[in-house]
């Protein structure tokens, strides 16, 4: 037998050295394997707040129909807490391998400037996959509260007139929705947080505070069956299910344009192959009629756009809210 081993061990020292070599010029081709055999087991899809609220049925929804285009299931994570930051530490420290996604709202464009320390930087440790949907926000009064037009609320608050608005606490959409619009009115009121935008619109409901703004998706019903009134959308475009809803900008509040918004993120490490397969994936998710009818009954619109679009709207949105929170004084721990 040591003649068969002497005459292999030329062998096997060629393939070792040819292997160094692919190594070690980048012949080798690990990563295109690696992307060329993505996705070969489940991906995660987490979402930052508690299950059945708006971001998590939105996440629910399209992950049903991506799970068929990507071939393999899409498991929805729910890591709720510290307004979604809890969520996004857990991406950010994920493997960049595009098996760990987090289904980002407009909290991640807020939230750099209103914790004091976070511990990651979303800018520099994400990377936006693909644009899912926007939905504006609703500045709305109680039935009851005497306001029916955003001119008399204005007129009201200019005359001296002490207006409390509520909002779901310190640093939410609903609150700096508000702070935008008092800016840019050139009015003040008085901010009444509450733990959460339910207990705030069912105080608004029961007359206890006049005025809040809140998310279409979840005000809609309210709105049609009399109970709210609509004063005016916070986006310029009108809502394409409440068309009948004048935008702000339009009814005088110039350059009122602000949405929420879903996007899907990554570890910015990840692969760009694998990137790219994951947006075509969505892309091709979001032009589902059923994906679409079910955004489109929460009061959000599909927004198909490329990655590079998708990030750098993203990172406008973090400096326009950094100004927003700067002018609100809201501060987190």
């Amino acid at each position: 037998m040591r003649p068969v081993i002497s005459s292999l061990l030329p062998a096997a020292l060629a393939r070792r050295a040819l292997l160094a070599c692919a190594l070690a010029t980048g012949l080798l081709p690990w990563a295109a394997f690696a992307s060329s055999t993505f996705p070969a087991k489940p991906v995660r899809l987490v979402v930052g707040f508690p299950p059945g609220g708006g971001v998590d049925v939105a996440a629910r929804a399209l992950g049903g129909v991506l799970a068929g285009e990507l071939g393999q299931a899409v498991i929805v994570e729910n890591v709720a807490g510290a307004g979604g930051n809890i969520a996004t530490d857990r991406v950010v420290k994920s493997p960049p391998d595009g098996y760990t996604l987090l289904f980002g709202s407009i909290a991640l464009a807020i939230n750099p400037s209103l914790y004091k320390s976070l511990g990651f930087d979303p800018l520099t440790q994400l990377r936006a996959v693909a644009m899912v949907s926007t939905s504006p926000y609703v500045l709305l009064a109680g039935a009851g509260s005497g306001i029916d037009t955003v001119q008399k609320l204005i007129d009201r608050a200019k005359a001296g007139e002490s207006i409390d608005y509520a909002s779901a606490g310190n640093g939410s959409g609903s609150h700096l929705f508000m702070q935008q619009f008092a800016d840019i009115a050139g009015i003040r009121m008085s901010h009444v947080p509450y733990r959460g935008a339910a207990p705030a619109l069912n105080d608004v409901l029961g007359n206890q505070v006049p005025v809040v703004f809140d998310s279409i998706m979840t005000t809609l019903p309210h709105i049609k069956a009399g109970t709210l009134k609509a004063l005016g959308l916070s986006s310029k475009k009108k809502s394409a299910i409440a068309p009948e809803i004048a935008t702000l900008d339009e009814l005088g509040v110039k350059g009122m344009d602000s949405t929420s918004w879903f996007i899907v993120f990554a570890p910015a490490a990840t692969e760009p192959a694998v990137m790219e397969k994951l947006h075509q994936a969505i892309n091709r998710s979001l032009k589902s009629p059923d994906l679409q009818a079910r955004f489109a009954a929460m009061g959000a619109e599909i927004a198909v756009s490329s990655a590079p679009q998708a990030q750098r709207f993203y990172e406008s949105e973090v400096r326009k809210w950094a100004a927003v929170v700067s002018a609100s004084g809201a501060r987190m721990d």
